[in-house]
C-alpha cells in the first residue's frame, strides 16, 4: 500500500543576534516560551518552544538578514494571546500590526523580536 506523506509542524532558524542571552531573555519573558536545548558557551544556538511551536535561535549578527525574516505562527484563541502580549509589553506589538482579520481570512498581529524579526501570531478567522 501506498501512503500519502504529509508534512508536520515547522521550526524556523532564526537570526538571533550577537547575544543569545538576550534573544532568549526575550522569548521567554515577553512570549512565554521556554528553553528546551542550548549549545556553547557563549551560547551559539537554543532552542525555545511553546506548546507545538518550536524556533531555533541561532547566533548571527546579520540585522539586514533579520529585518528581512518573517515567519507565521498559527494559535487558537488569538485574542487571548494578543492581549497576554500587550499585557507584558505593548511595545513589541508591530506598529501596523496589531490584532485584525485580514482580507485573505486570517486574524493576525505581528510581534518584532528583540533583533528585528517579524512573527505574525494568526488564526483563520470566523467564517
Amino acid at each position: 500500500m501506498n501512503k500519502q506523506s504529509i508534512l508536520g509542524n515547522i521550526s524556523p532558524i532564526i537570526p538571533a543576534g550577537k547575544d543569545l542571552d538576550k534573544a532568549i531573555a526575550f522569548y521567554e519573558q515577553k512570549l512565554g516560551f521556554k528553553t528546551i536545548h542550548t549549545e556553547g558557551k557563549p551560547v551559539r544556538m537554543a532552542i525555545v518552544k511553546r506548546d507545538s511551536a518550536q524556533i531555533f535561535l541561532q547566533k548571527n549578527d546579520d540585522k539586514h538578514l533579520a529585518e528581512g525574516t518573517q515567519f507565521l505562527i498559527q494559535v487558537s484563541h488569538i485574542e487571548q494571546l494578543y492581549a497576554e502580549f500587550i499585557a507584558k509589553d505593548e511595545s513589541i506589538i508591530h506598529p501596523q500590526g496589531h490584532l485584525e482579520t485580514k482580507p485573505w481570512g486570517l486574524k493576525e498581529f505581528v510581534v518584532i523580536d528583540s533583533f528585528g524579526v517579524c512573527i505574525t501570531f494568526y488564526e483563520v478567522a470566523n467564517s
